[in-house]
């Protein structure tokens, strides 16, 4: 079951990352400060949600 949630939560961070970037590629084109912010925020949390299911994935295998 541990598995299986920490692949959940790496496909999230994935899915949340290609919307940051795509995000980010909209407001730089619009010039818009405010979704940058939102956009640079927001591949912040897709990293930290990245490294938790990898954390995981390794107390999983002791490692």
């Amino acid at each position: 079951m541990r598995k299986a949630r920490g692949i959940m939560g790496l496909l999230g961070a994935v899915a949340a990352a290609a919307s940051a970037f795509s995000t980010l590629r909209t407001a730089r084109g619009d010039k818009d400060k405010l979704a940058l912010a939102n956009a640079a925020a927001s591949i912040a949390v897709a990293i930290t949600g990245a490294a938790l299911a990898v954390r995981g994935f390794r107390k999983d295998g002791k490692a």
